[in-house]
């Protein structure tokens, strides 16, 4: 055969080898191009981390041709996941710290059974897992996890078949950190979500155990309010009767002492008086009956009531209401009450040697009732508070100590019941004006 020949062959089989081999790498691209299309998918749409080791594992499988492929995946709070392909032994974190140790103190970036001469105890370690090839998982220069190889099934991975592996080990690495984090916000939330409800229902429990003693609470004013009033009327009863001479004539001082045991009982009355209705606010029972009344004629005798109080304080009382009769549609005893609780704060927290005005003034469309003082005031960030229950201003609290704090706050809930407001004005040590607007209409409505 001529030399020619021999070329022409040679060349022949050249170009048949160079077609095979560009087949077959085309082929390698194709299958590694699908393999990444498989994972990236894998790892963009699933945030469960054991779900995701596991279908990652199944995949890097297919596509190196392992026995088996698993995941050593720490975990915060010193916990750590593992998860693979069926049959695997599932590695300790003694040994995964070893194998840290190992790839810290040797820089390598993965390791074969067979290069590990010289480290016969990690090779011991691989051996018993029955793995070929193990890989760090590195994200930000710390070890988050192990990918772990078994055998090949048959023959022993070529490099191409590492490098599949090695190309995706960043994207890889940044997934399964998502995971471990989102997992981690996931249990946080559950524990939170169980604390939160654990307290709720403790919350729940000492509210019912509250709303019990509050219950007994109300229930023991009502009793002992009840059981105060009967003999309380009776002493104010019988005072009076002494004032008045049926017992007999009595001095000056004697007179002057009774007056202010009368005045007490009285006081003491309408304490009483006012820790019944709480009683019945808290318990669905306070109704407002309205009928028609004399507003004027109230006023002055809450005023004339009040006029010796006013005097031994050394106060003076300046009345100031229309001739003409003023009627609106209310319940009296508890308008009474609140002219009576506005005046009498006025004589506790008024200066001495100073005016109180009294003032009801007609308006087209309502009534309005007023008491104004020169006395300590109402500190102003204090102010908004000042008709809640049992609320008492700092400066009161030193000026009076036996009050309450109910006064005010079944003032405000019996002139809601009417449809009217609250008027209130106040500067701290120049004194306060509290009252009341009533409307017209409702006086008209009673009458007819």
């Amino acid at each position: 055969m001529s030399a020619i020949a021999w070329l022409i062959i040679v060349n022949l089989v050249l170009a048949v080898g160079s077609g095979l081999y560009l087949a077959w790498a085309v082929r390698r691209r194709r299958q590694q191009s699908a393999f990444h299309v498989k994972l990236i998918t894998i790892l963009t749409s699933t945030v469960a981390i054991r779900e995701l080791l596991e279908r990652v594992a199944i995949e890097i499988q297919a596509a190196t041709k392992a026995k088996q492929a698993f995941f050593f995946v720490y975990k915060p709070d010193d916990k750590f996941v593992s998860s693979g392909t069926s049959g695997y032994l599932r590695p300790t974190a003694s040994d995964c710290h070893m194998l840290e140790s190992y790839f810290y103190r040797t820089g390598r970036t993965s390791a074969r059974i067979h290069t590990l001469h010289d480290e016969a105890e990690v090779r011991r370690l691989l051996k018993s897992y029955r793995v070929d090839f193990v890989m760090p998982l590195i994200r930000a220069e710390q070890t988050i996890g192990f990918l772990f190889l078994g055998p090949k099934q048959s023959h022993t991975y070529t490099p191409y078949d590492i490098g599949m592996v090695f190309d995706i080990k960043h994207d890889l690495a940044i997934a399964i950190q998502n995971a471990v984090s989102f997992e981690a916000v996931k249990e946080l939330n559950a524990h939170l979500q169980q604390r939160i409800e654990s307290a709720t229902d403790e919350l729940r429990r000492s509210n019912e155990q509250l709303r019990g003693l509050d219950t007994a609470k109300d229930e023991f004013v009502s009793l002992a309010s009840h059981q105060l009033r009967t003999p309380l009327t009776s002493v104010k009863g019988y005072i009076s009767m002494v004032l008045e001479g049926d017992a007999g004539k009595i001095t000056k001082m004697q007179r002057q002492l009774l007056s202010e045991a009368f005045t007490s009982s009285e006081r003491m009355v309408h304490l009483i008086n006012d820790f019944l209705n709480v009683s019945r606010v808290q318990t669905g029972k306070f109704m407002i009956e309205k009928r028609p009344i004399d507003l004027g004629k109230v006023v002055k005798q809450e005023v004339k009531a009040l006029q010796t109080s006013a005097e031994a304080r050394d106060l003076r009382f300046k009345l100031i209401i229309p001739t003409q009769q003023i009627t609106v549609a209310g319940d009296e005893s508890k308008i009474r009450q609140v002219v009576m609780n506005f005046i009498d704060n006025a004589l506790y927290y008024s200066h001495p040697n100073t005016e109180i005005t009294v003032s009801l003034k007609v308006f087209p469309n309502d009534v309005r009732f007023e008491v104004t003082d020169h006395g300590i005031g109402v500190p102003a960030k204090q102010q908004s508070k000042l008709f809640g229950k049992f609320f008492r201003a700092d400066n009161a609290r030193t000026q009076r100590p036996d009050g309450t704090g109910v006064g005010l706050y079944l003032s405000k809930m019996v002139i809601d019941g009417h449809d009217g407001k609250i008027i209130f004005s106040s500067k701290e040590g120049q004194g306060s004006t509290f009252g009341f607007s009533l409307p017209l209409e409702h006086a008209n409505d009673a009458n007819n």
